[in-house]
């Protein structure tokens, strides 16, 4: 039987993942959050986990609050020890007891202007000749692309994934993008876009989403059997992107959700700044997966989320 300790467990992922792995008889759960340790205490976190020696670490906790990660210094601080410093605490327990360790990344590690490719054979930018005619590209960021995050909340995300490739051996980063799922049960919870869209349907007739930043969701239970898929499949330690299928935007994820959930409320279009915000948001922030088979639709996940919640 495999021990498991998952981190973060009162999260929109971390609950999703207890979920998971407790319905399997292979394996051993531990749930842990804030109150039972502080992954940013290295002390603490060399007795706890030494003690328990789990065989699989899931870090699911994560500090996300992208603006006031940005305009406020003490915020600030917190970010770097908890998505910075804290995956290189765990990163070496686990080499120290053999364990393997799973960190969860984001898109906002990236600059947000990937690169456009070139169909195979075209020696240029031309974008005219015969190979062209029938190439559509595959725009977004790959597990190699090279991270350039533009706002602070991003550089603490990557300073984590550095902390976890200095100080690890057995792991895997797995970047995802826009988790939704049920609502959090821990301290300074966040809803997920679609929840906090939801509840600003009944108080207005008309709602302004932002149509631009285009991206991919993730939905937290098909996040956590990836996960559990990851391991048990034994792929290659390195670095993962997992989201659902389905680029869009906020506005054509907002229209896509009032039409499922039969919601008469009007959606208009803005631009970005329309809402100004204290950190830069990529423009583009598409996951491209390389490694793994793609999950279900967004949209499929959507449906599947509002029945549920119903």
């Amino acid at each position: 039987m495999q021990k498991v300790l998952i981190i973060g467990s009162k999260g929109m992922l971390g609950q999703e993942l207890v979920n998971i792995f407790k319905d399997d008889a292979d394996y051993k759960v531990t749930a842990w959050d804030q109150n039972n340790i502080d992954i940013t205490d290295e002390a603490q976190v060399k007795e706890k986990i030494a003690k328990l020696t789990p065989n699989i670490i899931l870090n699911a906790a994560a500090y996300n609050n992208v603006d006031a990660c940005e305009k406020d210094k003490a915020e600030y601080v917190k970010a770097v020890a908890l998505n910075g410093k804290a995956p290189g605490f765990l990163a070496k327990i686990a080499k120290k007891i053999d364990a393997t360790l799973v960190q969860y990344s984001t898109d906002y590690v990236f600059s947000g202007y990937p690169d456009i490719p070139e169909p195979a054979g075209c020696g240029g930018s031309c974008g005219s000749c015969s190979l062209h005619e029938n190439f559509v590209p595959q725009i977004g960021f790959d597990e190699n692309a090279i991270p350039e995050p533009v706002q602070k909340y991003g550089k603490t995300k990557l300073m984590g994934e550095e902390a976890v490739q200095k100080n690890g051996e057995k792991y895997y980063i797995i970047r995802l993008s826009k988790l939704f799922g049920k609502p959090a049960k821990g301290k300074d919870a966040k809803k997920s876009f679609f929840d906090v869209m939801l509840a600003a349907a009944k108080k207005n007739k008309e709602v302004k989403a932002v149509d631009e930043e285009t991206g991919l969701f993730t939905y937290a239970p098909d996040l956590a059997k990836k996960t559990k898929e990851i391991i048990e499949s034994e792929k290659p330690f390195g670095i993962y992107h997992v989201a659902n299928e389905g680029p869009c935007t906020w506005y054509e994820a907002v229209v896509e959700l009032y039409k499922m959930a039969k919601i008469k409320t009007k959606v208009a279009p803005v631009d970005a700044n329309e809402f100004p915000r204290p950190a830069a948001r990529p423009y583009v922030s598409i996951l491209l997966n390389t490694k793994l088979n793609p999950l279900r639709s967004y949209k499929l996940a959507l449906r599947e989320y509002l029945k549920d919640i119903k």
